[in-house]
């Protein structure tokens, strides 16, 4: 076959006509994100006063799959428990990319004074709780809800197939129970067709309006949950000596698993946490009990260190509990890896932040010890994830609530920078993967 080659004139003219192309459709973005922020206010708004826990996100699915519906969306439900994907097809061939945004609430009291606070209730793990949207998932739904309809605009423009994937449970599912991300693979949400790549976001109550953060590498912590059991022999509390404490020797061992991080760690290259957040034992006041249990979670940025914290509590947890004549079981299960953002990915992408942020408020944030689930994704096909700002204005950032508490408040002022940022990730990766389509693979 005789090889043709474009003259350079023509070269050149077919670049610019594609660069003129994308800068029309990065207008059209913008345009209509401005004019959709009262529309994703209002659902915003509407989530957050009616949450929904892990696995539980049922009437947040039927009104996510009711919006892809009506803009003409290929819609699939049911996907991971109460996971909604939506599959939007681009007037031209391309890659496909995926959006992601976690739908579940947390078992937490809402205190914030706003007219739609939650005062939702239900059940977790056996007990009735109050549920909130403590850490800005009502947001990430309403955003990329905002998002579809930009994209949904200008399908015939697109040269790829976006992938919406609204995901139940990031959280962490209910006790046996699968959920998140995990399963949202397991049952094929990154094929058919096959995900090139995929970008997610998360409102930060701690970084300004306006502002996006980001980390190429590491960037979230992995999550691993342990149980320890300690057995002791049981006495009358007048007779500690008749016992085998295991009070003492549980307050013995969370002694030891704090000298992990603080000893056996080289703090400077690698940061991690080893936190006990409930102990449970005894019936009354004056019984030593026989058995005593403790649950909590490790955080770690390196897989290395990850391993070298499991080790090192197994061998504190049952030699201090042999010592005291105790005996202790320690299991711990990992639940999610570090969430990993690709490095050439995320150098290729930084440019379209910058664009629709500018440059001064997008900056290389600090490693987060808290984790996402996200980074199950980006296990599977290369992936970003960044941090969207969402701090209260008129109050120092230092003083805005965590996320996971009953006064977390999020302001919606940065809702139009969230859809524009997303939409416009999937237009200039599609822009610059002209002709690299998985769809059919």
């Amino acid at each position: 076959m005789k090889k043709i080659i474009m003259p350079a004139a023509l070269l050149i003219l077919s670049l610019s006509t594609s660069f003129g192309q994308t800068n029309t459709l990065k207008a059209k973005i913008s345009q209509k994100a401005e004019t959709l922020e009262s529309k994703v206010v209002a659902w915003r708004r509407d989530f957050h006063e009616n949450p929904e826990l892990g696995n539980r996100e049922f009437k947040t699915a039927e009104k996510v799959a009711a919006h892809l519906r009506s803009l003409g969306f290929e819609v699939k439900t049911g996907v991971g428990k109460t996971g909604v994907v939506g599959l939007l097809k681009g007037g031209r061939p391309g890659p496909v990319v995926a959006l992601r945004a976690d739908m579940d609430g947390l078992p937490v009291k809402e205190r914030v004074n706003i007219p739609f606070a939650s005062k939702a209730t239900g059940e977790y793990n056996g007990q009735a709780v109050s549920i909130m949207h403590a850490c800005g998932h009502d947001t990430h739904v309403a955003i990329l809800m905002g998002t579809a309809e930009i994209l949904a605009s200008m399908k015939n423009d697109l040269k790829g197939t976006v992938k919406f994937i609204f995901q139940p449970a990031e959280e962490g599912a209910p006790e046996g129970e699968e959920g998140g991300a995990a399963l949202m693979i397991k049952e094929g949400v990154l094929e058919n067709p096959k995900v090139d790549v995929i970008f997610g976001l998360h409102i930060n109550a701690q970084t300004e309006i306006g502002k996006i953060k980001y980390r190429p590498g590491g960037t979230m912590a992995s999550s691993d949950w342990f149980k320890i059991k300690i057995k002791g022999k049981q006495s009358h509390g007048a007779y500690p000596w008749s016992s085998v404490d295991p009070i003492v020797t549980a307050s013995q061992v969370i002694m030891g698993l704090q000298t992990i991080v603080s000893r056996n760690l080289p703090v400077t290259e690698s940061a991690a946490v080893v936190t006990v957040g409930q102990i449970n034992g005894g019936v009354r006041s004056n019984i030593i009990p026989e058995e005593i249990s403790m649950n909590g979670t490790i955080r770690a940025l390196d897989p290395a260190v990850q391993d070298m914290i499991h080790a090192r509590m197994t061998q504190i947890t049952t030699n201090i509990a042999e010592s005291a004549g105790a005996t202790a079981e320690i299991n711990i299960s990992r639940m999610c890896p570090v969430t990993y953002n690709d490095v050439a990915l995320t150098e290729k992408m930084v440019p379209t932040l910058e664009s629709v942020a500018g440059k001064e408020n997008v900056s290389i944030t600090a490693a987060v010890t808290g984790a996402e689930d996200f980074a199950f994704y980006q296990q599977k096909v290369p992936g970003v994830f960044f941090f969207l700002g969402g701090a209260p204005k008129g109050k120092p950032v230092s003083e805005t609530a965590p996320h996971h508490t009953p006064d977390f408040y999020i302001d919606e002022g940065g809702f139009v920078l969230g859809m524009k940022s997303m939409a416009s990730l999937v237009v200039d990766y599609m822009d610059m993967n002209t002709g690299k389509s998985s769809v059919g693979k």
